[in-house]
């Protein structure tokens, strides 16, 4: 009987199977329609005034008008953002709390051979947030030069007078540093702080000579001419600041630090959950208020899969692991 299986199955089976089925699919819809029913936190690794800070804000100021409900801020700072990752990787995996991290959490790896979670197999990626060049910044009074030819100059002139801040050891602002001087056989004495937001600070009232910056943290500083930027990273200039030259124009064609911030979610979150999280951030970031907050800060949202946001986080996390082992970079 070519039918057969109808000899074992009922029709009233049948149509039970198929209510159960139906029931499921339903279920599926209402779970990922009802995120978020509550406040929603965001573990933000590092201390207020930071670079995540100048993109997690506004996304959350934009997402409590797409949802209704809050994105909470949690600033966790120390460690090189390390910390903050540990607390996130063991929260509970049910979609309201979150995790922005950045570039920062690829090089730990290679610089904390302790850490007690993994960034590629204790979170989900959901999606990269924000893409922002490194800049070089300098306090004017401190480093009053015309231009990035004067400074160059007198830092190769007195090797160790001048130093930099970092947002802590290991992370972006402390590599793309250990590059700068790699790249242009210089020496500059390292500053590690709990975050960006102190080190810019500290920039500012004068109390380290410069940084290695996201471009996302110093831009109303840059604008307001409490810092001055002498450089964008890469090989062409940024939108935001076209009269800043690049590392390309400089003799630094090799030099290309970017700054950028993902969105992660504990591992072992729903799938439904990640979807509806994934499409709520593709939303926020593509709104028209936080284009126009990205570009004055001289980012671009990622616009990556999560998928892809996987991949690049793995390439960052091998990049980064030879940058670090060609400078020698270590803890301090």
């Amino acid at each position: 009987m070519t039918f057969s299986f109808h000899a074992r199955a009922s029709r009233r089976d049948i149509l039970r199977a198929a209510a159960a089925g139906a029931a499921t699919l339903s279920l599926g819809s209402q779970a990922q329609s009802a995120w978020p029913t509550k406040p929603v936190t965001v573990i933000v690794p590092f201390p207020a005034g930071g670079g995540t800070d100048a993109f997690a804000r506004p996304l959350s100021a934009q997402f409590a008008r797409l949802t209704g409900k809050q994105l909470i801020i949690d600033n966790r700072g120390g460690a090189g953002g390390t910390l903050g990752a540990s607390i996130a990787a063991k929260a509970q995996p049910d979609g309201y709390t979150l995790f922005m991290g950045a570039v920062h959490h690829t090089i730990a790896p290679s610089m904390y051979p302790k850490l007690d979670y993994d960034i590629e197999k204790d979170f989900v990626p959901l999606a990269l947030m924000a893409n922002v060049p490194q800049v070089l910044v300098v306090n004017p009074r401190n480093m009053p030069f015309a231009d990035f030819k004067a400074y160059i100059a007198a830092v190769r002139k007195a090797p160790g007078k001048y130093n930099y801040g970092s947002a802590g050891a290991g992370t972006s602002h402390h590599l793309a540093g250990e590059l700068f001087k790699q790249q242009t056989k210089t020496f500059i004495t390292h500053i590690p702080y709990r975050g960006a937001g102190p080190a810019l600070q500290d920039l500012i009232s004068g109390n380290v000579d410069m940084m290695f910056d996201g471009l996302g943290s110093s831009a109303n500083h840059i604008k307001g001419g409490r810092i001055k930027a002498l450089m964008v990273s890469g090989t062409k200039r940024n939108p935001a600041f076209p009269d800043v030259p690049c590392a390309g124009e400089l003799g630094l064609p090799d030099y290309t630090v970017t700054t950028w911030y993902g969105m992660w979610t504990p591992k072992g979150t729903p799938a439904d959950v990640q979807a509806r999280i994934v499409e709520d951030l593709r939303k926020a970031a593509t709104t028209d208020e936080l284009k126009a907050i990205w570009a004055s800060n001289g980012a671009d949202f990622g616009n990556l899969t999560p998928q892809q946001f996987g991949a690049f986080v793995s390439s960052e996390v091998k990049r980064w692991s030879a940058v670090v082992k060609a400078s020698g970079a270590k803890l301090e």
